[in-house]
């Protein structure tokens, strides 16, 4: 199929060549010098898009492909509270896409796992919950989508917390301390505490931890190289595409009881 790439950072970069390694053809790459070619030929004949870019273009992007009538898969993250807005042109039939704040497969059992943990947790009320998150410096946002992801997850399951609030930033958060150390829950404690650290190249850790006065349950995920999120996002690509494999320039074309718009939830069927 051919795929168009939104973004050409390092993440673009393995997503062309695993794209190209699964035997697809990149139809046209956009990047900040070359905005203009959402517009062009090649664009529009394109069977998906898969767009990671930045927070302030991502909305634009997503609606530039609605318009050329191009399906897309989009991991840009810090972008959220323009998701509602995103999703409704997709429920009116206008739009289709599929969102991720992460698409390691692995990140993704990592969170079905934190939900159904958390469901446990309601039977024991000793254990109180927190995150935390180490990701490389050239993160600009914080907490993490992911992080944000599991949290609000966590929170529709869980009777033990109702929001979410991000620790305090801390001048040592560059050093090298453990970071299943549980952080202090200042006080609410129907508040869910996540911690953020910036470090080095590290691609991205995420922990869930449960406290008691007894003992501590922690479980993590930690991505080894940022691989995994670019052949997820092929991955979804590839689904996505499928699923509206008949769209025109307009409304996109799809099955009966289909929204446009979908997550990893739906392709993985948890």
């Amino acid at each position: 199929m051919k795929i168009a790439i939104i973004g050409y950072g390092k993440m673009g970069h393995m997503i062309e060549q695993i794209a190209k390694d699964r035997g697809h053809e990149i139809s046209v790459i956009i990047d900040a010098d070359n905005l203009a070619d959402i517009e062009s030929k090649a664009f529009r004949k394109s069977d998906v898009a898969i767009e990671f870019t930045q927070p302030d273009t991502a909305v634009n992007n997503l609606l530039r492909c609605f318009s050329a009538g191009v399906p897309v898969v989009c991991g840009t993250t810090g972008w959220l509270d323009s998701l509602e807005a995103v999703k409704s042109v997709c429920e009116s039939g206008k739009g289709a896409m599929l969102y991720s704040s992460n698409f390691s497969i692995g990140v993704n059992i990592f969170e079905a796992v934190s939900r159904y943990l958390a469901g446990i947790m309601n039977n024991y009320p000793q254990y109180t919950p927190s995150m935390e998150e180490v990701h490389h410096i050239h993160k600009l946002d914080h907490p993490s989508g992911t992080a944000i992801t599991i949290a609000e997850e966590l929170i529709a399951t869980s009777n033990k917390v109702d929001n979410w609030k991000e620790t305090p930033d801390n001048p040592e958060d560059s050093d090298n301390s453990n970071i299943s150390d549980t952080p202090t829950t200042p006080d609410n404690s129907n508040t869910l505490y996540i911690s953020h650290r910036r470090e080095g190249e590290v691609p991205g850790i995420h922990t869930v931890i449960w406290d008691s006065p007894q003992d501590t349950i922690t479980i993590s995920h930690s991505a080894k190289s940022r691989e995994g999120f670019a052949l997820g996002a092929v991955l979804a690509a590839e689904w996505l595409a499928e699923k509206c494999k008949k769209f025109s320039v307009g409304p996109i074309k799809l099955g009966s009881g289909q929204t446009g718009f979908f997550t990893m939830k739906d392709m993985l069927k948890f």
